[in-house]
């Protein structure tokens, strides 16, 4: 077992990866650091689009977001958050510190508290997110005819005729393995 098992022992086998990751980055490893950037950026990016409203502002942010991930990795703690929160919190952080930085004239301040903001916040967006991961992975552990069966009816939209059309089974046949699939993925994200 490893360091980041032992600290996190309910991390998804993704999320141990980027521990390990963010362990090689406080050694010092720039390939490491490549890696945690390709497989996150996008996320990040995201988070700073979003609070900054302007690409340029967001790329600059994300950019001193990973200089931060390069230079205070060895601070993370994968028993108090997992990897992608840890990093959302620095992007988010950095974000915030460029919009502080932005001159604001008085009338503009009055004309933004009038705009609702009906999106997601940073931490919704990261709740989202890991919700998504453990829907993700109790769809693995189902059997590969369950799992593709309910992937194709909820979220691709065919109906269980096409389905027992397709797959050349009786009606009710589809529809007791799309039952028992839904019961067990139930079961798992219950637990």
């Amino acid at each position: 077992m490893n360091r980041a098992t032992e600290m996190a022992p309910n991390l998804t086998s993704q999320s141990l990866e980027l521990v390990n990751l963010l362990e090689a980055v406080a050694r010092g490893d720039r390939r490491a650091l490549s890696e945690v950037y390709a497989r996150t950026s996008a996320k990040l990016y995201g988070i700073c689009l979003r609070l900054l409203g302007s690409e340029a502002d967001a790329q600059d942010a994300l950019q001193e977001a990973y200089v931060t991930v390069w230079q205070k990795a060895a601070r993370f703690d994968a028993s108090k958050a997992s990897p992608i929160t840890w990093l959302s919190v620095l992007a988010r952080n950095k974000a915030i510190d460029r919009l502080r930085q932005r001159p604001i004239g008085g009338e503009e301040l009055d004309e933004a508290a009038s705009i609702p903001d009906a999106g997601l916040s940073a931490l919704e967006l990261v709740e989202q997110a890991q919700e998504a991961d453990r829907l993700s992975r109790c769809l693995d552990e189902l059997e590969e005819r369950s799992r593709t069966m309910i992937h194709a009816a909820f979220l691709e939209g065919a109906t269980y005729s096409e389905l027992a059309e397709r797959e050349s089974v009786p009606l009710g046949t589809m529809k007791s393995w799309i039952r028992r699939g839904l019961i067990r993925l139930r079961g798992c994200l219950e637990r």
